[in-house]
C-alpha cells in the first residue's frame, strides 16, 4: 500500500463514518479539483452510488466551463444535484473588504441551504495545506447555532475517534481530504483518471491553480499544460496555491473572519 492508497482508505473511512452517524447529510461540490476527488471517493465508498445529495451553492459568477462541467458530470455520475442561489452582495456585511464580501455570499447561501434541508452533516473538500486558518480544522468539525466556528473550542480527535455533538441549530462539517496536499490531489487525479475543468491547464503561459468566481480569481503564470506538468511544477513551486484568490490578499484577517462565520 502506497501513500495514495493510505489517503484513499482514510478518506473512505471518514465518508462512511459520516454517513453512519449524520443524517441528513450532504456533500458540497464546488466543481474544483478537490471536490471532484471527493465525489470520486464517495462513489468508491458506496459501491458506485453517492447516497447523499451533491450541493452546489451557486454565486452565478462561476466560469462557463465550470457550469458545463457540472451539468455533464452530474448526469454521468448519477448525482442527486441540489443547486441553490446566493443572496446579492448588498445583503452581505459591508464592513468586509470587497472580494471577501463577494465571497461571503456563498457563506450566506450555504447557511440558508443547511437550514432549508436541516442537514446534520455537510461534507466539504478543504485541505490543511491550502491556507493557515484551514490548518486549524478538525475532520469532524462542529458548527454552532448561526453556523459559527469556534476555533478555540474544538473536540480532540485521537486514533480516528470522531465526536459528533449535537445541539439545536448545530451541524457538523466533515473534511475527508484534510490530510491531503495539493500534489496528492493531482497525483490521485492522474492515477484514477478523474476529470477536471480544463481551466487548470496552461494556455498562453497562464493557468488557474485554484478556481473561484470569475471576478475575484486570477490565473497564475505557468506553462503546465498536462497532469505530468502540473505535478512536476508543484514539486518545485514556492508560489501559494491561493495566490490568484483576491480575498486572501485584502487584509490580514479577512479570510479568518470568513471562516469563523461559516465560509468553507
Amino acid at each position: 500500500m502506497d501513500d495514495l492508497d493510505q489517503l484513499e482508505a482514510q478518506s473512505i473511512f471518514i465518508l462512511r463514518e459520516a454517513y453512519r452517524k449524520l443524517r441528513p447529510l450532504g456533500m458540497l461540490w464546488s466543481l474544483g479539483k478537490d471536490s471532484n476527488v471527493m465525489i470520486w471517493l464517495a462513489r468508491k465508498a458506496f459501491m458506485g452510488r453517492v447516497p447523499f445529495p451533491a450541493l452546489h451553492v451557486d454565486t452565478g459568477k462561476k466560469f462557463p466551463e465550470m457550469y458545463a462541467f457540472r451539468d455533464e458530470y452530474a448526469k454521468k455520475w448519477n448525482l442527486d444535484l441540489v443547486v441553490r442561489d446566493c443572496p446579492p452582495v448588498e445583503e452581505i456585511d459591508p464592513s468586509l473588504p470587497p472580494a471577501a464580501r463577494s465571497a461571503a455570499r456563498k457563506t450566506a447561501g450555504l447557511a440558508a441551504l443547511i437550514e432549508e434541508q436541516k442537514f446534520r452533516g455537510v461534507i466539504a473538500g478543504i485541505r490543511r495545506d491550502e491556507q493557515a486558518t484551514r490548518a486549524k480544522e478538525r475532520v469532524f468539525s462542529p458548527r454552532g447555532a448561526g453556523h459559527q466556528w469556534d476555533v478555540r473550542n474544538q473536540p480532540p480527535e485521537f486514533w480516528d475517534q470522531y465526536a459528533t455533538p449535537h445541539e439545536a441549530g448545530m451541524h457538523i462539517r466533515v473534511h475527508p481530504l484534510l490530510s491531503w496536499r495539493e500534489i496528492d490531489i493531482w497525483r490521485y487525479i492522474q492515477r484514477e483518471n478523474i476529470p477536471v475543468v480544463d481551466l487548470y491547464f496552461s494556455k498562453n503561459g497562464r493557468r488557474y491553480r485554484s478556481l473561484g468566481d470569475q471576478d475575484i480569481t486570477s490565473p497564475v503564470e505557468s506553462d503546465a499544460a498536462t497532469l505530468e506538468d502540473i505535478i512536476a511544477e508543484l514539486r518545485s513551486s514556492r508560489t501559494s496555491e491561493r495566490a490568484g484568490r483576491a480575498m486572501d490578499h485584502e487584509s490580514e484577517d479577512a479570510f479568518e473572519r470568513l471562516r469563523v462565520a461559516g465560509y468553507l
